[in-house]
């Protein structure tokens, strides 16, 4: 059963990343971050959390925050720059995407000491990539959270580009991962575009949060398929060569291939899969529409700026 929750997630993050694209481009929703090839590494790391624990993503976790209970439409409503977006959500502990690099990290470092401090077993878990490694807020918080002995998991989704910079620029650390050691945590690197490689390295790492041992680093080597948003051009600085060779290692595909072998998911049902995740894709679009047109005054963003 989880195997194949993992995989409509999978498919889910993906057709919806390729509608936001297409909306995007048809100028119904401004600027986003595509997930596209990053999946696996978010979906395997998030999946051992329960409703009690708590998420902090940075600005590429869409398919992350979608399988804790973002609705679709407060996706495409807040790329569409409806401040609305917000009153779809309901309750629950997963922050607000955060753009500023690495500031979610230390974010994730606060709320996993107050929950030891006032003695809850739960874990935070952050999500950032390769970039982030190379800003003061991430070693702070590493730092922080080892001293403290926080319930902090930290996902890197190393997609060895840090916008245009490539990540032999970024660091002369072997991995990103022996990181952990100036902190005295455990660290791991894993297949990012392996669903259950990274469910593995997650649940160990959620499971040692949770029963008082500390932070834990994750570095799950990935690949943006994608532009880094779609104000990005990626043909600038990377060759089509590079790309493609990561295309063969697709995780969906290959998770879709596992499954297959083990006889879990025959064409028919992928088909099935298929129809159920286009339809609510389509939905969510058709509901955004409802729902902008109702909304959107743009005077609405003087009412609480000024006394008069």
């Amino acid at each position: 059963d989880l195997l194949l929750e993992l995989h409509r997630a999978m498919l889910l993050g993906r057709r919806f990343d390729e509608r936001l694209l297409s909306l995007q481009r048809q100028g119904r929703i401004g600027t986003f971050a595509p997930i596209t090839g990053q999946e696996a590494s978010q979906l395997g790391a998030v999946a051992p959390l329960m409703p009690g624990d708590w998420m902090a993503p940075s600005f590429r976790e869409t398919a992350a925050q979608i399988y804790r209970g973002l609705p679709l439409e407060s996706v495409i409503l807040g790329f569409g720059g409806y401040n609305e977006a917000a009153s779809l959500v309901k309750e629950g502990n997963d922050l607000p995407v955060a753009i500023p690099v690495a500031s979610q990290v230390l974010h994730a470092v606060g709320l996993a000491w107050g929950m030891k401090y006032r003695k809850k077993q739960n874990v935070v878990m952050t999500f950032f990539g390769d970039g982030a490694t190379s800003e003061g807020d991430f070693h702070e918080a590493l730092n922080f959270a080892s001293v403290f002995q926080t319930p902090t998991v930290f996902v890197c989704q190393n997609n060895q580009w840090a916008i245009s910079v490539r990540r032999s620029r970024q660091s002369k650390s072997a991995t990103l991962a022996q990181k952990a050691l100036a902190y005295d945590m455990p660290g791991i690197q894993v297949d990012g575009n392996d669903v259950l490689a990274v469910y593995v390295a997650a649940k160990e790492a959620v499971d040692r949060a949770r029963g008082g041992g500390g932070p834990t680093l994750i570095e799950c080597e990935t690949y943006r398929m994608s532009m880094h948003t779609t104000a990005d051009d990626p043909k600038r600085y990377r060759r089509d060569e590079e790309v493609a060779e990561w295309v063969e290692r697709d995780p969906l595909t290959r998770f879709q291939k596992y499954l297959a072998t083990k006889g879990l998911l025959s064409p028919q049902a992928l088909e099935g899969v298929e129809e159920q995740v286009r339809a609510r894709v389509q939905e969510a679009v058709e509901n955004f529409d409802q729902l902008a047109a109702k909304l959107g005054d743009p005077l609405e963003m003087f009412d609480h700026l000024y006394a008069e």
